[in-house]
This record gives structure tokens, C-alpha cells and sequence, in this order.
């Protein structure tokens, strides 16, 4: 009895991870656009189970801040501010410099070695316009320097923002087509630096690579809350 148990727990959790994967897939790839409102019955039915998996799924997004309650409508996802992801990126920006100054000084052999075929994959990624590609292809990437920089508490500050950052990632690819190829070009000389052993030179493409993409999304995002601010304006003085 206690290993049925055990068989059925262990089931359900994978079930509630199969559907937080596929809500959070369908919020990064922009088919569940901020403030969406995300309907339990609607949810189960689409991916043929109950409701019971989709409603903990629904939970854990919420704590981790991916939807939030909305006054009379449930919950909805949650929309991106300029001001958490000029936050964000300020940190990310620290961290991967000193992760790719990390690998530069520890294991430039093997970032030689291996990092190509990552860039490689990024690359056809690009070519074949699939963002949950791309999206793979950076983790990837930026995993690997992670894991030649040898330094674990540096993955372990990144990973309770990791959810974010991908979900910032689908939003910059899916915007710009122009972005990219720029982001794996920077990918390439970053590599290059991290390879040749160049310590300094990798630390700083790293930050500039990051802060790029920062200016562009904020940017993006203030121009929207404006937009929304002013039409909200407009509303309330028909009314």
C-alpha cells in the first residue's frame, strides 16, 4: 500500500510539472499575453487532464510570480515592468561577467573545445525561427559558462530569477528579428574571449552583451506602460 502511495504522489507531481511547463511554455512564446485570464475548466480541457494538476500548477506560477490574482477576474499573467527588469538585468549583468572572467581564468581549454558546437546550435536555432529553440540554445550556452566558471553560488543567486529571465528572453526574440543573430554574434565573442583566456576582455563583452538587451526591453516595456497609463487616463475622463 504505502508503494501504491508513494506511485500515486509521485505521479501527480509529475503531472503538475508537465502542466506548470506547458502554462509557463505558452506564457514565454506569447501565446498567453500578460493579463490573459487563465480559466482552470479552459486549462484542463486543452491539456486533457483534471483540474486538480492545473489548479497547483497555477499556484506555483503564482509564487513564483509568473500570474497573479487580478481584482474580479481570477488569475492572470502577470505582465512584465520596465522597473524588475531593469532590477534583473543590473544583477544579471554582475553575475555573467564574472562567470565568463571565471571560465576564462579556469577552463579556457575547454570552452574552446565544446563551446562551438553550442554557438553552432544557437546559430541553426536562428535559422530555423523557433523561440523555445532559441530560448534552449542560450540556457544552454550560458549554462555551460556557468559550469566552467566552477563557482556554484553564482548559478545558485541566478536560479530563483531563472523563470523570469526566460520568460524576458521569449519576449525580446519574439520582438525584434533583427535580435537574434546580435545575440549570437555577442555569444561568439564572448566565447572567444572565454577561450583565448582573456579574462578581462570576456567579463566585459559579458556585461555589455546583457546591458544591450536590457536597454532595448526596458525601453520597450516603459513605452508600453505609458501607453496603457495614457489610455487609462483617457478612459476615465469619458467616463
Amino acid at each position: 500500500m504505502a508503494g501504491q502511495t508513494d506511485s500515486r504522489s509521485l505521479t501527480r507531481h509529475r503531472l503538475v510539472e508537465q502542466v506548470y511547463g506547458a502554462i509557463f511554455s505558452e506564457i514565454t512564446e506569447g501565446r498567453l499575453p500578460p493579463n490573459t485570464r487563465l480559466i482552470q475548466d479552459e486549462l484542463a480541457d486543452a491539456y486533457g487532464v483534471s483540474r486538480q494538476p492545473v489548479q497547483q500548477a497555477l499556484l506555483l506560477l503564482r509564487n513564483h510570480g509568473i500570474v497573479r490574482d487580478a481584482p474580479r477576474r481570477g488569475l492572470v499573467v502577470a505582465p512584465l515592468e520596465a522597473s524588475f527588469v531593469r532590477n534583473l538585468y543590473e544583477v544579471r549583468g554582475v553575475l555573467e561577467g564574472l562567470t565568463s572572467r571565471l571560465a576564462a581564468e579556469r577552463n579556457a581549454a575547454r570552452a574552446g573545445r565544446e563551446g562551438p558546437a553550442l554557438v553552432a546550435a544557437g546559430r541553426e536555432a536562428v535559422r530555423d525561427g523557433s523561440v523555445a529553440q532559441l530560448i534552449a540554445a542560450d540556457i544552454a550556452f550560458h549554462r555551460f559558462l556557468g559550469e566552467i566558471a566552477e563557482n556554484p553560488i553564482i548559478v545558485e543567486t541566478a536560479a530563483p530569477h531563472f523563470n523570469h529571465l526566460q520568460r524576458i528572453m521569449g519576449e525580446v526574440l519574439r520582438e525584434d528579428e533583427a535580435m537574434p543573430h546580435r545575440i549570437w554574434e555577442e555569444h561568439a565573442a564572448i566565447l572567444e574571449a572565454v577561450a583565448a583566456g582573456e579574462a578581462e576582455a570576456a567579463d566585459r563583452l559579458s556585461r555589455q552583451h546583457i546591458a544591450r538587451a536590457a536597454t532595448i526591453f526596458v525601453d520597450r516595456l516603459r513605452a508600453q506602460e505609458t501607453a496603457s497609463a495614457e489610455e487609462a487616463s483617457r478612459r476615465r475622463v469619458r467616463r
